[in-house]
């Protein structure tokens, strides 16, 4: 042979070496192990698998000891353990497959050899496996496969099929048996398919489960920053008509002094400069955040070729124009307004004015025949606002909408500091409070534990 063949069967045998090292190191780890593989929890058959599994093991540990000592001919007691180590594998594969595997097999193998010691010429018995160890390593390779990998319970197959030609394969011929070991390898093969289509399809489920979920939670939070976005956009014109206020008095105020100084001028011209800059950029930011989230139908052009948009922000000034838009639906609306009426922060008005529509809205879509009412109080620190709808007179339709009304109402009332509560009331009505504190809070921040609130899910169909 020459040197360059010696070489090539030298890397051969080296690759070859280190492949079937690899297999057995993997081959250890998946079944040499006592790791705990508990059942999959269940909410409405939570103890009835353990209670029909040790029903089962009991009945393996008697029917394995009355076959090994009356047909086996061996004697009581070791039957009795042999048949009892069978039992305990269908019970400690609740917890332990792994370990459990390794006890049903030995236990098998062991009560072979000593049956096949004691077999008659003229006595024929079912061997390698009985029918007690042929229900108990059912049992075992189906809790196995049910929580191991795939690979795993191919692996523990094959060293089933591997001991069972063995035992088979060594017997001397001349001995009387019924050999069982095609039956049982084709039943085990069974069952461990059976065991793994299970398991792939709980774990698809809770993949399903938990993709759902992470979808619902993206799509509630998408909302919430699209809702933000729109709290966000009306603000901007608010914020932007006092910076346009702000530039006109700075421009103004030198003309109502006589011979104002040098310093007051160049100050007076700083401010104005500065709020026309700062003017400038929430103009951009708000093309911006108009460009981005404008949907169909949400900028309609309106009279003079305006969109609406672009109108100002309502007020508390146009609360009643909102309610007889109510009131041309068919719905009965009555306002009540408690206290001395006074002009409040631009926020706290839009806020008001946003809530009410919302309420009223939801009042429509999920309230047929139902009445309204909307309460305004005007307290020293701030406004309350409430919103109550009679019981409806008929089921609700399906809603097209993303039913995140109350979701915005909610961050409404967190950017301004104050509390909401939204919950049924009386008679299947419903009820939304919300207090605006009309001075903002030091750490407006929305998210904040400021705002407390309890309503069933938005997504459920109910105001």
């Amino acid at each position: 042979m020459s040197r360059l063949g010696r070489v090539t069967d030298t890397g051969a045998g080296r690759a070859l070496r280190a492949r079937v090292r690899r297999w057995l190191r993997v081959l250890r780890e998946d079944l040499w192990t006592v790791r705990t593989d508990p059942l999959p929890p269940s909410t409405w058959l939570r103890w009835l698998p353990h209670g029909l599994l040790c029903l089962a093991a009991f009945g393996i540990t008697l029917g394995g000891t009355a076959q090994l000592n009356d047909n086996g001919h061996l004697d009581p007691g070791y039957a009795f353990v042999l048949a009892l180590g069978q039992g305990v594998a269908v019970v400690l594969a609740m917890w332990r497959p792994i370990p459990a595997w390794w006890l049903s097999t030995v236990a098998t193998v062991v009560g072979a050899v000593a049956v096949y010691a004691r077999i008659e010429p003229d006595y024929s018995f079912t061997w390698p496996w009985t029918a007690a160890g042929i229900i108990a390593h059912l049992l075992v390779m189906l809790l196995l496969a049910l929580r191991v990998p795939t690979r795993v319970a191919a692996e523990a197959l094959a060293v089933t099929v591997l001991v069972t030609w063995v035992l088979e394969g060594l017997t001397v011929s001349g001995v009387q048996f019924q050999p069982t070991g095609v039956l049982a390898i084709s039943l085990f093969a069974v069952v461990a398919l059976l065991g793994t289509a299970l398991r792939g399809r709980r774990e698809a489920r809770a993949e399903l489960v938990e993709q759902t979920t992470l979808t619902a939670e993206e799509r509630t939070r998408r909302t919430l920053l699209e809702e933000r976005s729109r709290i966000a956009r009306e603000l901007h014109d608010v914020v932007a008509h006092h910076m346009s206020v702000i530039s006109i008095q700075a421009q103004v105020a030198p003309h109502l002094v006589e011979n104002p100084p040098d310093e007051l001028r160049e100050n007076l011209a700083g401010i104005r400069q500065n709020a026309l800059e700062a003017l400038t950029e929430l103009r951009r930011v708000l093309g911006v955040l108009r460009s981005e989230h404008a949907g169909p139908g949400e900028t309609p052009v309106g009279p003079g070729g305006d969109t609406v948009a672009h109108a100002p922000q309502p007020t508390l000034d146009r609360l009643d124009a909102l309610v007889e838009n109510t009131r041309a639906a068919g719905r009965e609306v009555t306002t009540e307004i408690n206290g001395e009426r006074r002009p409040l922060p631009p926020g706290v008005e839009l806020s008001a004015y946003r809530i009410v529509q919302e309420a009223l809205s939801n009042v429509l879509r999920h309230a047929p025949g139902a009445s309204a009412k909307v309460r305004l109080t005007y307290q020293p620190d701030g406004l309350e606002v409430e919103i109550v709808n009679s019981r409806p007179t008929g089921p609700a339709p399906p809603s097209t909408g993303a039913g995140h009304g109350l979701l915005g109402m909610r961050e409404r009332v967190a950017m301004l500091g104050g509390t909401m509560t939204a919950h049924p009331w009386h008679w299947d009505g419903f009820k939304v409070t919300a207090f605006l504190p009309d001075t903002p809070p030091a750490d407006p921040a929305p998210g904040t534990d400021r705002i407390t609130y309890h309503f069933p899910d938005p997504e459920a169909g109910t105001p």
